[in-house]
């Protein structure tokens, strides 16, 4: 028995998750391109593992955990870890109405969050996983994740009514 999963199944979780997987390493890294490579580096590694699989939580689950620990590997490596929030442009809407459209001023305070709170919210309201399945990618208690949801929507708050 091979190791490695059928094109068939890699097919069908490349169909099933590769947007969400997309989405979620654009909204970390914040960078597209360099989305697109963590998101094909995700797929390689469900592709090579896929047999350590133990159906201890939905495939979703595992292939976000995978990708965001390869999120995680690549700032640490490539010193995204010292950015310089403030570097950060703001959104530079006219009115408020252009601002509240503007789905980039939302991002750019979320990715002002420490990481740990950052992660949260995109796993929860980005990815729309349950707090059950977010302790699981981030081997965290689930009273610890609702701990972090709680203080990063505190966090964010004041910070998004001054940009809406």
């Amino acid at each position: 028995m091979s190791k490695y999963i059928s094109e068939d199944t890699l097919k069908r979780l490349v169909s099933d998750y590769g947007n969400d997987v997309l989405r979620m390493c654009s909204l970390y890294l914040k960078d597209y391109q360099l989305a697109e490579d963590i998101t094909q580096e995700t797929f390689l590694r469900v592709y090579e593992k896929y047999y350590t699989f133990e159906n201890r939580c939905s495939e979703k689950t595992w292939i976000m955990k995978i990708a965001m620990n390869l999120c995680k590997n690549h700032m640490r490596t490539h010193g995204f870890g010292n950015i310089n929030l403030d570097m950060i442009p703001e959104a530079k809407a006219e009115d408020i109405y252009e601002k509240l459209l503007d789905k980039n001023a939302i991002s750019v305070e979320i990715m002002k969050l420490s990481p740990k709170y950052r992660e949260v919210i995109l796993l929860y309201y980005y990815q729309q996983l349950p707090v059950k399945e977010i302790a699981l990618i981030l081997n965290k208690k689930e009273t610890t994740i609702l701990q972090w949801l709680k203080r990063a929507r505190e966090q964010l708050k004041p910070l998004l009514q001054e940009v809406l």
